[in-house]
């Protein structure tokens, strides 16, 4: 089948409606209640926050905002490797919304290394070339995450410049804008699989479920997988809270790639066990064990629920299908830098009240910017034979 064009497409338009809701008010005060939390962390320090020591250098923050959350946010460059890259464009009415959630998830993630750095202040010291540590995992994944959130700006500045008019400006922007897609989509396989990189330097630490060589590769492949189906949640709950339809048949051609690749997922996750001999952890009673059953069960479960074309017509399925990959691949994160990390005995790790505090409040402070971007600005596509703002 050949793509369809831009052109076929209702053209974006902002949503409108009120901005001050019930809902929009709620998460302004959870995104208060963090704003509190921080206050006493950077004030006191990152220890009258967090329940972090010398033998767990990293918690939630890290975990779920960083690790978790820039991979659900890896939408944004997974579907703009479909539509600009091999040129699907098909896949175009959803590349905004993506890029939205991807830019909020990654401001999420930027936002969490700076509130768990003890010296927080020096911060900048990233981006200064005299402080550059060259060998250092965790400095090339800070400067790939910083460099990306400026490319999906750019990338969404036509948006913003349609929003007021500035045609001429617009199509000044679109004639570069395909150097900073071909970067955007770079800098995220970057460090997405630098991410199991730094899992890799921590070698005994990591129980032989999670710890491999090959855990950049399983890590970007799942990035993806997760990315798409963070997309296609994203499109049924627009649809639902804006009663919107639903764009089925293209979500389910787009979980499609994420089928394919959580299938090259499990192959390249079991078959390394094999080759390391390190398959019968998979049947010793453990917690690593129990995360790994239920991650990898439900990276499979795509496999079955969209195995034919009448299940791929289901909302239903599509639903749960992405909904299934997306926990799969939070399960596995959270899994592999907290459940199966351990640095010896006399250290434990739980969240503290606080850390939760932060995380809730960022994830409440990324949709409540979605909402906002969605009613302000021409990110999703027209309601069809409702005029467009061009």
């Amino acid at each position: 089948m050949s793509a369809v064009t831009h052109a076929e497409h209702e053209a974006p338009a902002p949503v409108g409606g009120k901005l001050i809701t019930p809902v929009t008010v709620f998460l302004a005060m959870l995104v208060l209640a963090m704003a509190a939390v921080l206050g006493v962390r950077f004030v006191q320090g990152i220890g009258a926050a967090t329940n972090l020591n010398d033998g767990y250098p990293w918690g939630l923050w890290i975990a779920w905002d960083v690790v978790t959350g820039s991979a659900l946010a890896g939408g944004g460059f997974a579907t703009a490797l479909l539509v600009y890259i091999l040129n699907r464009g098909e896949y175009h009415p959803l590349i905004r919304p993506a890029l939205v959630a991807a830019l909020m998830g990654y401001i999420q993630a930027g936002l969490s290394v700076m509130f768990d750095l003890g010296r927080w202040w020096d911060f900048w010291h990233i981006f200064w070339p005299k402080y550059a540590q060259m060998n250092s995992v965790l400095f090339e994944v800070a400067l790939c995450i910083s460099a990306y959130i400026v490319i999906i700006m750019i990338e969404l500045m036509p948006a913003v410049l349609e929003r007021f008019g500035w045609e001429s400006a617009r199509k000044k922007v679109n004639r570069l804008l395909f150097f900073f897609v071909a970067v955007g989509v770079l800098l995220p396989m970057m460090h997405q699989s630098s991410l199991g990189t730094l899992l890799v330097v921590f070698g005994p630490q990591v129980h032989p479920l999670y710890q491999s060589n090959l855990l950049p590769i399983l890590f970007l492949s799942s990035t993806i997988g997760m990315g798409y189906a963070a997309v296609t949640i994203e499109s049924a709950i627009s649809s639902m809270g804006l009663r919107r339809p639903f764009e089925k048949e293209i979500l389910a051609k787009l979980l499609q790639v994420g089928r394919i690749l959580a299938g090259l997922y499990l192959v390249v996750r079991f078959g390394d066990l094999l080759y390391r001999g390190a398959l019968h952890y998979a049947f010793e009673p453990s917690v690593s064990m129990l995360t790994f059953w239920i991650e990898n069960i439900l990276f499979a479960v795509p496999l079955f629920l969209l195995a034919t074309k009448e299940q791929r017509n289901s909302s239903k399925l599509i639903l749960l299908s992405a909904l299934s990959m997306a926990f799969a691949g939070i399960i596995y994160r959270l899994a592999a830098f907290l459940v199966a990390y351990n640095t010896g005995a006399g250290w434990h790790y739980f969240p503290s009240l606080g850390e939760m505090t932060v995380t809730v409040g960022l994830i409440a402070f990324e949709v409540l910017a979605i909402i906002l971007a969605v009613r302000l600005l021409p990110i999703l596509p027209a309601m069809p034979g409702k005029r467009t703002s061009s």
